[in-house]
């Protein structure tokens, strides 16, 4: 019995030794807790200074001549090889000859009609001095003034209406308004140009038949053009006729002055967008250039222009405030593709110039000076 009582006091002895032991083994491996030193990231700043910022709407399209003529044949005959080829890219003065289709044929018909009315003339002349002495002089002018290779002059206009019923009985009336309108088609086969310009399509070659009615190609001008671009309806009040407006090609090497002349008066219901004609002139345009405008539609007074990268959900905006980031609540009036302009932001305010990745608000921050330029 004392056997097992001193075995039993011994073994809560060993237990009570071993776990002080393994206490004190614990307690000595304990490890000092470091500070973590606080980072302070640099940050580029601006100084808000709120001003009239203009609005530049932007678009873009195709330059399109706005003097341009597509030619058809109102007659029939084999097409003549002229001074200058009928190809395109040829350039034409205006009254140059474009086209020469032979006539041979129809001017000697033209010639007869002519003879025909002299005849008839001629022919009333003894009746004439007979029976209206007073009308037979400035008819007998007439005659001595007929050319039959030139277009007719007009008749003498009759004294009376006796003379007119005498003359208008021998058909000469009706025989001379036959030969003008002869004169008219005549004209017709040879088409000039009615402007300085050139050949964009040729689609016939000398020594072809042309019919009546055949396309022959396709004449435009040079020297003005149109641009033709889609503008937000919010801005219909504003765009006017006569405002100036910039452009540019792609590269945005090359700059041209144009004007607003015309703004549609219908609405595209599926765009909500309106078409605007801008006219401009200059040296290196083409037809079917690629061009992009710069509309200055307004001014926003009290406002400030920024990248549109430094927004955060389009409306809050970082700002510095005791060395800290600090969110400031923006209202954006307007955006490009590339900025922004934005409204409620104090004078002076120092706002975030360049986008900080894992900023936050109260986050600890240096402050250093950008250069400020923003990319338009």
């Amino acid at each position: 019995m004392t056997r097992k009582i001193l075995g039993f006091v011994l073994g809560l002895i060993f237990l009570a030794g071993a776990g002080y032991v393994a206490k004190s083994l614990i307690d000595s491996n304990t490890r000092p807790v470091r500070e973590v030193p606080k980072t302070i990231k640099t940050v580029f700043t601006e100084t808000a200074l709120n001003g009239d910022i203009p609005i530049v709407v932007k678009a873009s399209g195709n330059l399109v001549a706005s003097r341009k003529i597509e030619l058809y044949a109102e007659v029939q005959g084999i097409f003549k090889e002229g001074s200058k080829p009928f190809k395109s890219g040829q350039p034409y003065r205006k009254g140059e000859v474009l086209l020469d289709i032979d006539s041979q044929e129809f001017y000697t018909s033209l010639l007869a009609q002519r003879s025909t009315l002299y005849d008839l003339i001629t022919g009333m002349m003894p009746d004439l001095k007979f029976d209206y002495p007073e009308s037979f002089d400035h008819w007998e002018k007439y005659l001595k003034t007929f050319d039959l290779k030139s277009d007719l002059k007009v008749l003498p206009e009759p004294i009376n209406d006796k003379e007119r019923y005498f003359v208008n009985g021998r058909q000469i009336v009706t025989t001379y308004y036959n030969i003008k309108n002869l004169e008219e088609r005549f004209k017709k086969y040879q088409i000039t140009a009615p402007f300085n310009g050139v050949i964009t399509e040729s689609l016939v070659n000398p020594g072809t038949l042309i019919r009546s009615g055949q396309k022959l190609g396709e004449f435009v001008s040079m020297n003005d053009f149109e641009l033709e671009v889609d503008v937000n309806e919010e801005y219909i009040d504003i765009l006017r006729v006569g405002e100036s407006v910039l452009l540019n090609d792609l590269s945005g090497e090359r700059n041209w002055k144009g004007i607003v002349r015309r703004v549609n008066g219908r609405l595209d219901q599926s765009t909500q967008t309106v078409k605007v004609f801008i006219g401009l002139q200059g040296k290196d345009l083409i037809e079917g250039m690629y061009l992009e405008a710069n509309i200055e539609a307004r001014s926003e007074k009290n406002a400030i222009e920024i990248p549109r990268s430094l927004l955060n959900n389009e409306t809050e905006l970082f700002v510095v405030e005791d060395d800290k980031l600090a969110i400031k609540q923006v209202n954006p009036v307007y955006f490009t593709d590339r900025t922004a302009i934005v409204k409620g932001l104090d004078d002076g305010a120092q706002y975030v110039s360049r986008p900080l990745p894992g900023a936050y608000s109260g986050m600890l921050v240096k402050v250093a000076q950008s250069s400020g330029n923003i990319e338009r």
